[in-house]
């Protein structure tokens, strides 16, 4: 064999061997980043959308923030590291193929924001007073721009104008250092039109139904208030997240508009306490303080499931009552649920899908076609994420969502390898509303 035939088949040899570890580092990368597919439930067919409607693809997901993961929380997991979550996670929120994404928990900045820059997402992040993770809103940049922004601390919020002290004006139970991130978005094609969105999420505690109301509600008026400070009234707006609360929670019935049931009313009741974090006066009777955050507690062993540290709210602590919660929610404008009002219409949804079909939701009432699940652990298992919308008149409907997973394949509980990297499932609606004609470049 001469010198140059060697050199070939060397050359050869080399290009074959790189060849194959390319093959090798794909397969590596496909089996890290492997998740359980979703199916695509199409409902343009039972609300065919006019050709001149805008379409937007809004998905929204709690990535579980690595600074919270905690192995006495999520025992059944064999993906908590995060070396072994962030690339299920980039897959998950890359492969919806959303016009807008809502993320709540996000940390490890440096390594989720590079992605979305990567992907073509512009973001905006937000995080609480000493908070080592926030909500961000991502956009695709090559069809929005972003218009405005905004950051909105609920512990800061007033709920009326007059009261015995800033606290009462408040109206505030417990110091939660949640918060809300607002942005207006402005569509490329048009001089005029775009979309607000809001993410999200509220204040954890199971006990502390009252404040995540008044968070529910004060988050709705500020978004409208938001929107008419811009002049863009006929702008819709889209407020998804974790809400913490399930479909029959009161906070939900006061958003969507449902009066609240009685068993709903003494729930409310019951959480309208003061906390120590707000009347330092307040006796502390265990030692063990409730942690800022979802889990800085143990789970099973948590005794943070009861309200302690706490005193019962009386007239001067400003508290709302129902009716003024009530009264924030339409005075601002009340949204519905893209996937409450989606599958109900969903032709070939298993009901054993929804929400539903485990509790029972009166007839006539809002919340029995949230999906099943939207966090599932050992411990917990929940309906908690909802992606909302407040519609201007402009005919807002939902033509598409992504398939809740059946329950069968969350066991024995999130996060785990080749399903989901967080303890959340993520939801996604294709939203549809009519054009502003007149702004159409």
């Amino acid at each position: 064999m001469s010198k140059l035939e060697v050199n070939n088949a060397l050359a050869e040899e080399r290009r074959l061997k790189k060849l194959q570890n390319q093959e090798r580092a794909r397969q590596e990368d496909e089996a890290r980043s492997r998740i359980l597919p979703r199916k695509w439930i199409d409902l343009s067919q039972s609300q065919p959308p006019l050709k001149e409607n805008r379409r937007c693809k809004v998905m929204t997901w709690n990535l579980l923030a690595q600074c919270l993961v905690r192995r006495t929380l999520f025992p059944t997991s064999d993906c908590l590291k995060a070396s072994e979550r962030e690339h299920m996670l980039y897959r998950e929120i890359l492969e919806h193929k959303a016009d807008i994404c809502c993320l709540q928990e996000v940390d490890r900045t440096e390594k989720v924001f590079p992605v979305l820059d990567k992907a073509g997402y512009g973001h905006v992040h937000v995080a609480g007073p000493l908070k080592k993770h926030g909500c961000t809103i991502a956009f695709r940049r090559e069809i929005l721009d972003r218009y405005a922004e905004k950051r909105i601390l609920y512990d800061e919020q007033e709920i009326r104008q007059t009261g015995k002290g800033d606290l009462a004006k408040r109206g505030i139970s417990f110091r939660t250092k949640n918060v809300a991130n607002l942005v207006a978005l402005k569509w490329k094609d048009c001089e005029d039109d775009g979309v607000i969105v809001a993410t999200t999420h509220l204040f954890w505690h199971p006990s502390y139904t009252y404040e995540r109301a008044r968070q529910a509600a004060i988050l709705l008026r500020e978004v409208t208030r938001f929107r008419h400070g811009l002049g863009k009234e006929s702008w819709p707006c889209i407020i998804a997240g974790d809400f913490n609360f399930a479909p029959d929670d009161p906070a939900y019935s006061i958003l969507v508009g449902d009066p609240l049931l009685p068993q709903q009313s003494s729930r409310l009741s019951a959480s309208r306490v003061v906390h120590v974090t707000i009347d330092p006066e307040v006796p502390v009777t265990t030692k063990k303080m409730m942690a800022d955050d979802e889990g800085d507690g143990d789970g099973e062993t948590d005794p943070d499931r009861i309200i302690v540290n706490a005193r019962r709210a009386g007239d001067d602590d400003g508290l709302l009552t129902d009716e003024e919660l009530r009264e924030i929610c339409v005075s601002a404008g009340q949204p519905f649920s893209a996937y409450d009002r989606g599958l109900q219409r969903a032709e070939a949804i298993n009901p054993a899908l929804l929400f539903g079909s485990r509790v029972s939701i009166p007839q006539g009432r809002r919340g029995a076609a949230e999906p099943i699940w939207t966090s599932y652990t050992h411990f917990w298992k929940v309906v908690l994420d909802y992606i909302f919308v407040v519609d201007p008149d402009r005919n807002a409907d939902v033509v598409g969502v992504a398939s809740p997973h059946p329950t069968e394949n969350l066991k024995p509980g999130l996060p785990r390898k080749g399903v989901c990297a967080s303890d959340h499932i993520s939801l996604c609606a294709d939203l549809t509303w009519s054009n502003n004609s007149s702004s159409v470049v």
